[in-house]
């Protein structure tokens, strides 16, 4: 059971992305990956997985689609696209990057669709996230999330927004919303919002996109610093998570065990950017991860440095959780006291919703001895995580808190 719904994740975009090229419809797609997952719980337990559980998946998928599709046969186009059953023809040219998935991210982040709309439904069609744990990501109800992703693929249908990578002269208009998924895609993958600490397939996609970005446009100076920004955020992986399952935070990560070749792509992209004189929000986030990957050790980062980064990126994209990163980089400068100022101003609405400002206080809080403070305030942030390896972190750090004496 396990394995079957690990392989479902990590091949569901790809099922998708495959399906929608074929079918030219998101809703025929998403539904038939989601019966070819009840066929393979019913199958691989007694038959074993395939070789190529992906193709297996995808074929099976396909089928289903046909399938449903016959039977809404009054749909005359699609009628006659259940009789090509081995016709990979698209429905209409895909542009000029040969790849489904990420003419998937651009057709989500058409411009005729709330912005919010486009991050969420792409992490749902290409990351295979659920509803909630979309809904946990962006601090809104389930239900609000489920509406959302509703009404874009409602719109995506009913305007005809096509599946293709757009012309050079529509790329800027989307480019940002692009961006913005493929991040949040790498994020759920590096540290993942339930079930598993991470998930490896989903931060490979997010680089393996990137990648592709930058031969689409090599002279963009954001998705150089987008994809600087995710291999030297990547090159840590390999010490983020202990042998026991617990997080490790960054100042007691195993810099031995980073990768190296990693670390040397993205500070060379991360110069790039830096030359060329033209910060974004990305590139300066790549920047800070750069200086915190030329440490040698974590009492050698250059705090000064990364506040003053965090100064520059806040003038750019002003909200708090950049303001709460910043925080963290002022309780290493100048001590917890200030940090927690600082942090204690940012906007409740917003903030006692996201499990790390509470992460941030419980830390600093520790730091100043306020011993019950801390304690419930890492109380709080257990109860926003459901990551494994954070909540084993959390809890940890929690029961190490020393209590007050009796009538202290």
């Amino acid at each position: 059971m396990e394995t079957i719904e690990r392989v479902y994740r990590e091949e569901f975009g790809r099922v998708v992305a495959s399906l929608v090229r074929r079918f030219g419809d998101i809703d025929v797609a998403e539904d038939a990956a989601g019966e070819a997952l009840l066929v393979a719980l019913e199958r691989w337990p007694r038959d074993g997985v395939p070789p190529n559980p992906g193709a297996w998946l995808t074929t099976t998928a396909a089928r289903k689609a046909i399938d449903r599709i016959r039977r809404e046969s009054h749909r005359d186009a699609k009628h006659r696209a259940a009789e090509m059953i081995t016709d990979d023809t698209p429905h209409e040219p895909t542009g000029v990057v040969g790849d489904d998935r990420l003419r998937l991210v651009f057709t989500c982040c058409h411009p005729a669709l709330a912005p919010e709309a486009r991050v969420a439904l792409t992490l749902r069609l290409l990351g295979g996230l659920t509803v909630a744990e979309i809904a946990h990501a962006f601090f809104v109800p389930e239900t609000t999330m489920a509406q959302r992703i509703t009404r874009a693929k409602r719109k995506i249908a009913g305007a005809h927004i096509p599946y293709r990578v757009p012309e050079p002269a529509d790329l800027p208009a989307r480019l940002g919303a692009v961006l913005a998924v493929v991040y949040l895609v790498f994020n759920e993958g590096y540290l993942a919002t339930s079930g598993t600490a991470t998930r490896d397939d989903l931060a490979a996609e997010a680089i393996r996109l990137g990648r592709m970005l930058r031969q689409l446009l090599p002279d963009d100076l954001e998705v150089r610093g987008l994809l600087a920004l995710m291999l030297l955020t990547e090159a840590r992986r390999p010490s983020r998570v202990a042998a026991d399952g617990t997080l490790v935070p960054l100042p007691e990560q195993d810099r031995g065990g980073w990768s190296r070749p990693l670390i040397a792509e993205g500070h060379a992209l991360v110069r790039e950017c830096l030359a060329a004189g033209r910060p974004g929000r990305y590139q300066v986030m790549a920047a800070v991860n750069a200086v915190h990957t030329d440490a040698v050790t974590a009492d050698e980062t250059e705090w000064r440095s990364v506040v003053a980064l965090y100064d520059q990126l806040l003038r750019l994209d002003p909200n708090p959780v950049v303001a709460l990163n910043r925080a963290v980089a002022v309780a290493e400068l100048d001590g917890p006291e200030l940090a927690l100022a600082i942090v204690d101003r940012l906007p409740p609405e917003q903030m006692t919703r996201y499990h790390a400002w509470h992460v941030t206080r419980a830390d600093l809080l520790r730091r100043l001895g306020r011993s019950a403070e801390a304690r419930a305030a890492y109380d709080a942030a257990l109860a926003l995580t459901d990551n494994p390896a954070e909540t084993a972190y959390l809890t940890r750090r929690r029961d190490q808190l020393v209590s007050p004496p009796p009538g202290g």
